[in-house]
């Protein structure tokens, strides 16, 4: 039977047939590897997916996380799972050989990634936080930091967490008001409250690396002011040894309406609950130089932003598949026409309204999972290209595409998985499938890790006119090489390339329209669908790409034919979309900005 968490043929198509994975083993880093390597690192993927997290995804569901003032417990089956996934090696996948990395292309590696995202979202989350945990101070920490932090880390020994948010500031970063008293031997004490913290207390792991932003005093105001520091569960000896529990207590667990299965938490720091040295404050080191620590931060978060798209990406696509299952199976009604009640009943994907609900989904998801191995593919570009003008660009391409990647995905493949439900009906609505689960987890990727609207701040705001406006510039020049190749192709691939041309014209000039007397108020109010409309014409773009990518019209198998038609569907029903859309955004609509709060 196929997979129903992902396709494995849709993700060799992208890896291989689209973006020639194995053209990396030419280049040093990628030289011991080979289409065998990458094919044995994506089997032990979903197979360990399939057999060791996908079987408690509904388990730990239903039995979330519980607190009784001393212990986090979680069901057994999620410690199993992870170390099942340590025993793998594939956090390291990525990674330097140096830090016992494996060296596969980050797109492979994203790809053996999403299968345990699709197969149990929340018990993944602990080793994918942990994994941007261990890069940011790979890029930024010291070469002890990383002696005692990363590689227990990567051993999967040690978990990691990002810790951001407090309860009064939530987004705005620039209001935190945790502390960092530095110490005479070099340490500080922290002394805070953070909110909405992801695997921030378990006991899945002998050590917690927190990784916290703080002020030291006398910083700067603002986001100008804010500091990094390693915050460890556990103090962590000169020998590696485990030593006192470090200030950092649990005030309490959130309950929240998906990815239950991931503890959710408010972590007090410096309150007294453990005395380190024997006094209060949670002992802290310092990542870098101080006053950088947004900075440093950011490194995980872009990280952490990709890996949301791919995340909701990986649910979407599940709810599909398993949407397509029931479809197929599921018994219901006659064509419409059909007269004798006595004829045996259809199954409902026969019924063209099911149909189109699953090609909605199809092109949502195969779409999303092609932007986020293509910005896979961008990084390994900007780490191993050879010429030091091409890895800028790589630089520059993914930038732009990282809110995009990230709020994309978290809002189309959402629709996907409430697709998902009605194609069930009423069945779609109980526990007793996984669908409904799949939309309650997918619901918390349009909000975590910068939320929609701060996304569309991010691209209109700062990523489209960087640089003097280089950012748009590339983006539309590479669609544009795309749209040329198709056209050269000539039949159905220079249409949707004419029709892809019109709304990347269209960007660009709102864009302009939007940016044309410089008033950020004005030209933000309508960020939103500025962000929505071009991620639109960025999945059309990936949809071409596919297209192009495909055997000649009638010479392929099903697979080929599906995905064209699907590529039909989305330049027929979804781009269109972004017309009305670009025409508000043209007119620089005051609607939102002129409605008064005491009108509500």
């Amino acid at each position: 039977m196929p997979s129903t968490l992902l396709s494995r043929r849709d993700l060799d198509f992208l890896l291989h047939d689209w973006l020639r994975v194995c053209q990396l083993v030419e280049r040093p880093r990628y030289a011991e590897h080979s289409r065998e390597t990458f094919d044995d690192a994506l089997d032990l993927a979903e197979r360990v997916a399939t057999e060791q997290f996908a079987p408690h995804n509904r388990a730990a569901d239903l039995a979330e996380p519980t607190f009784d003032g001393q212990r986090v417990r979680l069901i057994p089956q999620v410690r199993a799972a992870l170390d099942s996934f340590a025993e793998t090696g594939l956090l390291t996948a990525g990674l330097d050989a140096s830090v016992g990395g494996l060296q596969l292309p980050h797109a492979v590696a994203a790809a053996c990634f999403t299968w345990f995202q699709a197969a149990n979202v929340a018990t993944s989350a602990y080793p994918f936080l942990t994994l941007g945990n261990a890069n940011l101070l790979l890029a930024h920490g010291s070469a002890e930091q990383v002696d005692t932090y990363v590689r227990p880390m990567l051993e999967g020994r040690f978990f990691g967490t990002m810790c951001l948010s407090e309860p009064h500031a939530g987004s705005s970063l620039a209001d935190i008001t945790t502390r960092a008293e530095p110490q005479a031997d070099g340490t500080y004490r922290l002394f805070g409250t953070k909110m909405w913290i992801s695997g921030g207390d378990h006991e899945l792991a002998e050590n917690i690396v927190h990784l916290v932003l703080a002020r030291i005093p006398g910083a700067p105001l603002g986001v100008k002011g804010i500091s990094l520091f390693i915050v460890p569960k556990v103090l962590v000896g000169a020998d590696g040894s485990l030593g006192d529990r470090n200030d950092v207590v649990l005030a309490g667990l959130n309950h929240k309406m998906g990815f239950r299965g991931t503890t959710n938490t408010l972590l007090s720091f410096g309150d007294g609950g453990h005395t380190p040295g024997g006094r209060p404050g949670a002992v802290g080191h310092l990542v870098g130089a101080p006053h950088q620590g947004l900075a440093q931060m950011f490194h995980m978060m872009n990280e952490a932003r990709i890996g949301v798209g791919a995340g909701a990406t990986a649910l979407g696509y599940t709810g599909y598949l398993k949407s397509l299952a029931y479809a197929r199976q599921r018994p219901q009604g006659r064509p419409v026409g059909a007269k004798d009640p006595a004829a045996a009943q259809v199954p409902i994907i026969d019924h063209p309204d099911v149909r189109r609900m699953l090609l909605a989904q199809k092109s949502y998801v195969e779409g999303a999972l092609a932007l986020v191995l293509y910005c896979a593919r961008l990084l390994d570009e900007q780490k191993t290209a050879p010429d030091d003008a091409d890895r800028a660009r790589a630089h520059l391409l993914l930038d732009v595409l990282t809110p995009i990647t990230k709020s994309w995905p978290s809002q189309w493949c959402l629709a996907a998985n409430d697709l998902a439900i009605q194609v069930l009906g009423g069945a779609g609505y109980t526990r007793d499938h996984d669908v409904e689960q799949h939309y309650r987890d997918n619901r918390l990727n349009p909000i975590h890790e910068g939320t929609h609207g701060i996304q569309a701040l991010d691209l209109l705001g700062r990523k489209m006119t960087m640089q003097g406006g280089a950012g748009l510039a590339l983006l539309t020049r590479t669609i544009g090489d795309t749209i040329e190749r198709a056209r050269r192709a000539g039949g159905e691939a220079a249409g949707l390339a004419d029709r892809l041309a019109g709304a990347v014209d269209r960007v660009t000039a709102v864009t302009g329209r939007l940016w044309a007397d410089g008033d950020p108020v004005l030209a933000l109010a309508n960020a939103s669908a500025y962000l929505e409309a071009v991620g639109h014409v960025v999945i059309a773009w990936m949809w071409l790409e596919q297209v192009l990518a495909l055997p000649p019209e009638g010479a392929g198998d099903a697979f080929h034919a599906g995905k064209r038609q699907a590529a039909r569907y989305f330049f027929t029903v979804e781009l269109p979309r972004t017309g009305p859309q670009f025409d508000l955004l043209a007119s620089r609509d005051r609607t939102t900005l002129d409605m008064r709060t005491d009108w509500f």
